[in-house]
């Protein structure tokens, strides 16, 4: 029989008869409230904080917000099953960790804790290029589990090389190339705290024990740190890269690569094109482009001109698992989670983020079933109106 993740109801209810409660909410919304009063300005503000007003952040849950879910009944959902095919591996539910860097200003476990959270309820972990573990111990962290490698593709090719080479050793089976980040956005909230943890060697492990990064220096990380936090910032993003420069990449990864940050339909068919293996519709959570079209409105525009082709996948805006059906039902394959895993994290490690995994999942399993579905690739468009009207 599969697993019911929606059991997790029944196993908290039953717990409640001893008198225990839910370390943290179960209503995911809740907690970058909860966040914001137990953790540091710096570091909440680095994770909720967004490019300009704040705008585009909103708008990804405006989107989300405006199509409403239509249920149907009678329909046999008693047996459920989430497992999802997604670039070749088989998920338990259509889930990812995304990739969010620089996570030790949350906890002091960081990326291994998320790790194993995600490796315990099965879900592929996404690390990020710029995390405070390096690669090798977040792996061995987390044995035989699924793990994707995300890239920040920099100015240096023999550091973009070694960041592979060291990633496909390592067991990362997925590359996810950021393509939305060539420059770090205006974000007010760091800049009013004047809060950036990569000018302090904060998210640069993966960087400072790399031996091609370590070529560039003069001296040793441990005897200069500031030169290496001066070099690490020369070369992290590059502004001039364009759809030949795939190549590189193709070359030197032979595994499925997935493009993240596509929001316009004919770049999404330029990756296709370039031999790319997926996509991920998002405007990195409303970090990057003050004004940006929301994720979710972009969604299905690129789900139809490459979703025969590609696989495609979704972040930005997710919160709940009733936002999990929504992207579905919009065209993508799976969804990728950010923000609500890394408060989870701050407020109780890696309990924290297991905690959000399962609220997510049990959320969405009970909005599969109560919708009238038995498996995520039955959902459809049909399945939600917008503003009264059949969604696009």
């Amino acid at each position: 029989m599969a697993q019911h993740w929606a059991d997790f109801q029944y196993e908290i209810y039953l717990n409640g008869m001893t008198g225990a409660v839910p370390r943290l909410p179960t209503d995911l919304t809740r907690l970058e409230e909860l966040a914001e009063h137990r953790l540091g300005p710096g570091p909440v503000g680095y994770v909720a904080g967004s490019a300009g007003d704040g705008g585009t952040a909103r708008a990804n849950r405006a989107a989300l917000a405006r199509r409403r879910i239509v249920p149907r009944v009678l329909r046999d959902v008693h047996e459920r099953d989430l497992t999802t095919e997604v670039l070749g591996r088989t998920l338990p539910a259509p889930l990812a960790l995304a990739p969010v860097g620089v996570l030790s200003i949350m906890h002091p476990d960081a990326e291994t804790a998320a790790a194993r959270a995600a490796a315990a309820q099965g879900v592929p972990y996404v690390l990020s290029s710029a995390s405070s573990t390096p690669m090798e111990q977040v792996a061995e962290a987390t044995g035989d589990a699924e793990r994707w490698f995300q890239l920040y593709w920099g100015k240096d090719r023999e550091v973009t090389r070694s960041f592979l080479a060291r990633a496909r050793a390592a067991g990362f089976s997925v590359l996810v190339v950021t393509l939305d980040t060539p420059l770090l956005a205006w974000r007010p909230r760091d800049l009013d705290q004047a809060y950036l943890p990569f000018v302090h060697g904060v998210g640069t492990a993966n960087y400072f024990t790399d031996p091609a990064f370590q070529a560039g220096l003069a001296k040793p990380v441990h005897e200069d740190p500031n030169a290496a936090v001066l070099h690490f910032l020369g070369l992290f993003g590059d502004a001039s890269h364009t759809w030949p420069d795939l190549a590189f990449l193709r070359e030197h990864w032979d595994g499925p690569i997935v493009l993240k940050g596509v929001l316009h339909p004919d770049d999404a068919r330029l990756a296709a094109d370039a031999g790319m293996d997926g996509v991920v519709v998002s405007n990195h959570g409303g970090r990057q482009v003050a004004g940006s079209v929301a994720a979710a409105d972009a969604l299905p525009r690129v789900a139809d001109a490459v979703g025969d082709r590609l696989t495609v996948l979704f972040d930005s805006g997710v919160r709940t698992g009733d936002d999990v059906f929504k992207a579905l039902a919009l065209g993508a394959r799976a969804v990728l989670l950010g923000r609500p895993y890394v408060y989870g994290l701050g407020l109780d490690g890696q309990a924290g983020v297991e905690h959000v995994i399962r609220c997510l999942l049990a959320e969405f399993d009970l909005t599969l079933a109560l919708s009238g579905h038995a498996r995520p690739g039955t959902v459809t468009r049909s399945d939600l109106e917008t503003d009264g009207t059949a969604a696009c």
